[in-house]
């Protein structure tokens, strides 16, 4: 009996211990600025994956194909107030009964749904402005409190079809607020801090035909809460549009359509850059066609390659001049077609995508601000991402109508304070005719602007990777919009190393 006491106790000791152990490690994680994500995708161009020509041609949405799923809708859900208090075993399990949690929409965030409590403030951090005991009456990066930093964990069950057998599969949640881990059917997919940029996942190897559990735990407060102090409603969730989407094993990555005048800003210079992965690991033969259309859907340029792989990627270059081009303003946004298609060695085509660009130069000269080489007038605003109704998710219908209201007012320039906005405001600038001035996720006004040691964090090399991620982010997922004219590097975050860094990349 004796022996089987302590026996007991030895393995409740252990037991304890462990569980001490993951909530540390847990908390180191979400408090090392350093550590700015586990496993998430390298950041690319925005652009859609498309099988058929005629669906690329007419720009079908991604959430009309049947290459693509899109999770948004009813997910079960579970909240708790103290970060001590999360759930940490098997709720990503597919044994896991969550018949007793709770119904949430996604996107949207969950202040707007009933649990926790949203917080606005200006200047302030928000667990600063509780003033919780004994110190949080000031910041103390990057530690945040756990009294109050809510946890909320998604499940989601979901159907992958057979179609998609033998195709790479990536799981996208295009904004995600707090510090955020992600499970897939039982196993671990990774961590993404920056609330504001897609987090990527490729779940090729862990996902599977048929059903799939996808778990994700949401810490409200990180670091990364320190670079995100906007002023606004500070609230927590799943923000925008989530879904998954299968690709060819041989498919575009990345592409960059720098679309610029020349020198007398009369033809259109086109240097188009586009990496493709290759992991059929086969000895075929791909190549690479691009063409350009005008707005009358007319072809302005073609041109063919064959694909050279080193290490399972491509990289392929193409260099045109567009004689006489219609150049892209706020009060000419005319627009071209760009088409990519990878084909085999039978002519088959393997993958399309397309996309909307612009050719116009931007220049600073004479401290004047030209575009296509005329000086011009910002009329401008910012716009937060806000609904009376979901918090920071924002549809469609909600976007046009900013649109509108801006060419109705005569409003030329919106700068996405203070964050990178959903992908397709972008879309719809390049459309309507807006200069956009993309701001970099980076607002840490409560730490103020000294350059002393623990002053602003722009001067605080440990936060140097935090600033990097975010405006490297940013600038790759947008670079191929006409309407973005100024990169802004962030908003009330001081001056220093790390802004100096960004500002040289």
């Amino acid at each position: 009996m004796v022996k089987k006491y302590l026996l007991s106790i030895l393995c409740l000791s252990f037991v304890i211990n462990l569980f001490s152990q993951k909530q540390s490690e847990r908390f180191a994680e979400i408090t090392n600025p350093n550590l700015v994500h586990i496993n998430k995708m390298p950041a690319h161009a925005s652009f859609v994956s498309y099988s058929k020509m005629t669906d690329a041609q007419n720009f079908v949405r991604a959430n009309d194909l049947e290459n693509y799923i899109f999770l948004n809708g009813v997910w079960k859900y579970h909240y708790v107030n103290n970060f001590d208090d999360r759930l940490q075993n098997d709720f990503y399990k597919f044994s896991f009964n969550d018949n007793n949690w709770s119904d949430i929409n996604v996107p949207g965030n969950w202040e707007f749904q009933g649990f926790g409590t949203p917080i606005y403030v200006n200047a302030t951090y928000e667990f600063t402005s509780w003033g919780f005991p004994p110190y949080w009456d000031r910041p103390n990066p990057p530690l945040v409190p756990k009294e109050l930093n809510a946890t909320g964990t998604y499940r989601k069950e979901f159907e992958i079809p057979a179609e998609w057998e033998g195709k790479d599969i990536i799981l996208s949640f295009d904004g995600i607020k707090g510090a955020s881990y992600f499970y897939l059917n039982e196993e671990f997919l990774g961590m993404s801090k920056d609330s504001k940029l897609p987090v990527r996942f490729d779940i090729t190897e862990k996902a599977k035909i048929g059903k799939n559990i996808l778990a994700i735990q949401v810490h409200r407060w990180s670091d990364a809460t320190y670079l995100e102090c906007q002023d606004f409603w500070r609230v927590s969730g799943i923000e925008r549009d989530v879904y998954i989407y299968a690709r060819p094993k041989v498919h575009i990555s990345d592409f960059f359509a720098k679309a610029i005048l020349d020198e007398n800003y009369e033809n259109g210079l086109l240097d188009l850059t586009v990496k493709i992965n290759n992991l059929e690991n086969d000895k075929s033969t791909y190549k690479l066609n691009y063409q350009l259309f005008d707005d009358k859907n007319k072809k302005v340029a073609e041109e063919t390659k064959e694909l050279s792989f080193v290490d399972n990627v491509a990289e392929i270059n193409f260099l045109k001049t567009i004689q006489k081009v219609k150049k892209w303003s706020a009060e000419e946004p005319n627009l071209y077609t760009l088409i990519l298609e990878i084909k085999n060695e039978n002519n088959e085509s393997i993958e399309i995508s397309t996309k909307k660009i612009g050719f116009r130069t931007v220049e600073l000269k004479n401290k004047q601000l030209l575009v296509n080489g005329k000086p011009i007038l910002i009329k401008g605003v910012n716009i937060h991402e806000h609904s009376e109704k979901t918090g920071h998710y924002v549809n469609e219908e909600l976007m046009r109508k900013d649109f509108e209201l801006f060419r109705k007012y005569n409003v030329n320039t919106a700068r996405t304070a203070h964050y990178p906005q959903p992908e397709l405001f972008y879309q719809l600038a390049d459309e309507y005719g807006i200069y956009v001035i993309d701001e970099a996720n980076i607002e840490s006004h409560g730490m103020g602007y000294s350059l002393q040691v623990g002053g602003c964090l722009a001067n605080n090399l440990e936060f140097l990777e935090s600033h990097l991620h975010r405006t490297i982010g940013m600038f790759e997922r947008d670079k191929n919009h006409p309407s973005v004219i100024i990169w802004s590097l962030g908003n009330e975050a001081g001056n220093g190393y790390n802004m100096y860094q960004t500002y040289l990349w």
